[in-house]
């Protein structure tokens, strides 16, 4: 028997509107910026190898592949627009769908909507003032920007140095404060069960009384952010909050293609450990990154979660025209 499925829209046509007029509003700020838009590929013969995400895979058949190719689709648009930026681009952006396996709830869709782009010449902290810039012009009230390095939260909200604590200081933390079922957690480093405390205990205070960006990470949570060489070491990297949700994701980005390789090469180390597929580096990305890419910085910010705040709706299904389970 063919299930039956509701073919109404789950958004409203109130909502729909809402999100063209933001993202009208988007780009409009970028054209007054200067920044150019672009198209990238959604299908990719390389994947993510951060061992966080899980990638959609299809198959093509056909010309130019007699054995066929085994493709991913993205998780982000990065890769390409980093191709673009070695090949002399100048200052681009991007609004894309992209797609992650096994993230659904009412924060997350596995088909969603991203803002990406990159700016040479910016830092991380550039970068974080250009976003709230953005930001301010899509509100009615423009709203305080405050900047918290990492370790300042977790001293402000927990009492602890997350880069001094070791794993059994911070699981012990997480028993005191309760947060549900850490005692029967194994997590298999001191990042996990900083990511713990962060999401339970100190996520939920950010962005309650305007735009809260934290920044400069451990190194182990570099991704492909430059890692600044000091005691101790930080990856130069930002998340922005609003209430208390996680809207954007920023970098000071890495230009070494033999350290990148390392961090791939690493990744797909501990997706091995975890049990789970390796997945083919980007060499198209590391010969760019060697042949030159500028100086920037880069950010990739959630549009169904902007909206989300904006709206006041907290939940995905209802600004998305049909949402995963109607799709």
């Amino acid at each position: 028997m063919t299930e039956k499925r509701d073919w109404h829209p789950s958004a409203s046509l109130e909502m729909i509107r809402a999100r063209a007029h933001l993202l009208g509003q988007i780009r409009d700020y970028f054209q007054q910026a200067g920044v150019l838009e672009v198209e990238t590929p959604v299908l990719s013969r390389c994947g993510t190898t951060d061992p966080a995400i899980e990638s959609f895979t299809t198959r093509y058949m056909g010309p130019a592949a007699p054995r066929g190719w085994d493709l991913y689709l993205q998780t982000s648009p990065e890769f390409p627009m980093k191709r673009l930026l070695a090949a002399g681009s100048g200052p681009i952006y991007q609004i894309c769908k992209v797609f992650r396996q096994g993230e659904l709830g009412h924060r997350h869709n596995p088909e969603f909507t991203l803002l990406e782009w990159y700016r040479p010449g910016y830092d991380h902290h550039t970068l974080m003032d250009e976003v709230a810039s953005l930001v301010n012009r899509l509100v009615e009230t423009p709203m305080e920007v405050e900047k918290l390095s990492y370790r300042a939260a977790f001293q402000r909200h927990l009492q602890v140095d997350p880069h001094l604590a070791d794993g059994e200081q911070l699981r012990e933390l997480a028993i005191e404060r309760k947060i549900p079922g850490a005692g029967d957690l194994h997590l298999d480093s001191r990042d996990g069960w900083l990511d713990l405390l962060l999401s339970h205990l100190i996520e939920p205070h950010l962005g309650q009384s305007g735009m809260t960006f934290l920044y400069d990470y451990p190194a182990t949570q570099a991704a492909l952010s430059i890692v600044r060489r000091e005691t101790p070491q930080v990856a130069e990297r930002f998340e922005l909050y609003l209430a208390g949700m996680e809207i954007a994701n920023g970098f000071h980005e890495l230009l070494d293609s033999d350290e990148q390789r390392r961090r791939f090469t690493e990744d797909n180390r501990l997706r091995v450990e975890r049990g789970l597929p390796e997945v083919d580096m980007d060499e198209p990305l590391l010969d760019a990154l060697a042949a030159g890419m500028p100086e920037c910085a880069g950010v990739a910010l959630g549009v169904d979660r902007l909206l989300s705040y904006l709206s006041g709706c907290r939940d995905l299904r209802a600004l998305l025209a049909f949402d995963f389970t109607r799709a």
